[in-house]
């Protein structure tokens, strides 16, 4: 029984070595039907690492045949499906330059496209990457309009991509309030929607700037309170004339009694006075769970 065991082992290993030891003679073979016929058939199995080795292989056999813009097209196909999209991006790039008339050409602008936006990086790194690749896509919708599939998706990557631009301009802002640099804070923040109005956190930057302005009036000497609670003021009735059911309303309607009675214009009695900032932010998430479960 053991030596049984033994047999079928060495046969299994035989096996795999006779497997490796013929497809790494291929690889080095200049044997073109051989090679091209194995890269499909690879690439029909998914193998898609010894597909483009094999494609690649044959890349310069193949030059100015008529199987060299197939090759070419699925060695960067195959790199794609394999994630390697560095690499795709790299075989497609110089494909679409060799082959502009190319039966594949079309498809390969656009695969090249996606291999960039799979290059960008999450909102908090950098974002050089992302306004590159949405520089490419806006020209792809320019020069292929009718391309309706890809065009979906595309206006989905450029979704994305935009929102991550606003994302990191909201974020740095904010950096300043979360340092409790109030005065740099509010600065920072307006500075967002003067360079881009329609920033998709706007009512977030709004908040945050009404909030920057009250708290650096709050901790401002009392000769300086009067002035800088009356630019809260205008912040605060500047928020609530765009957003007037925003989930911050709360919040920003007993900072504004609290300015007032810090003024000296506010008599009545409140208990939303005495509420943290930790209150408010619990409610607003018991607000949005039950807005989800509805």
């Amino acid at each position: 029984m053991k030596f049984r065991t033994i047999v079928l082992t060495l046969a299994c290993l035989a096996a795999a070595f006779s497997c490796k030891s013929q497809y790494e003679t291929l690889l080095s073979s200049n044997d073109v039907d051989a090679k091209y016929q194995a890269a499909m058939d690879y690439f029909n199995q998914k193998k898609y690492l010894k597909a483009a080795q094999l494609f690649e292989s044959m890349a310069v056999l193949t030059s100015g045949t008529p199987r060299d813009d197939t090759v070419q097209f699925y060695w960067g196909l195959s790199n794609y499906r394999y994630k390697d999209y560095y690499t795709a991006e790299s075989n497609f790039a110089k494909f679409i330059t060799n082959y502009p008339r190319s039966p594949f050409t079309g498809e390969a602008i656009f695969l090249r496209l996606d291999c960039l936006y799979r290059a960008t990086y999450r909102w908090e790194l950098d974002q050089n990457p992302t306004r590159s690749c949405i520089a490419a896509i806006v020209q792809y919708m320019q020069e292929y309009p009718a391309d309706q599939e890809h065009l979906d998706t595309c206006r989905k990557m450029l979704d994305d991509l935009y929102d991550r631009l606003d994302r990191k301009a909201f974020e740095n802002a904010r950096l300043y309030y979360k340092m409790e640099d109030y005065l740099a804070a509010r600065v920072a923040l307006r500075n967002v929607l003067k360079d881009n109005a329609d920033n998709r956190y706007r009512e977030d930057i709004l908040y945050y700037t009404a909030m920057a302005s009250y708290h650096y009036a709050r901790l401002s000497i009392p000769a300086k309170q009067q002035e800088r609670y009356l630019t809260f003021a205008d912040d605060y009735l500047n928020f609530i004339g765009e957003y007037p059911e925003s989930k911050y309303r709360r919040e920003l309607d007993a900072m504004y009694r609290r300015s007032q009675r810090a003024l000296g214009k506010y008599e009545g009695a409140d208990e939303e006075l005495e509420l943290k900032a930790e209150d408010f932010e619990k409610e607003r998430k018991a607000q949005e769970k039950q807005l989800k479960n509805n």
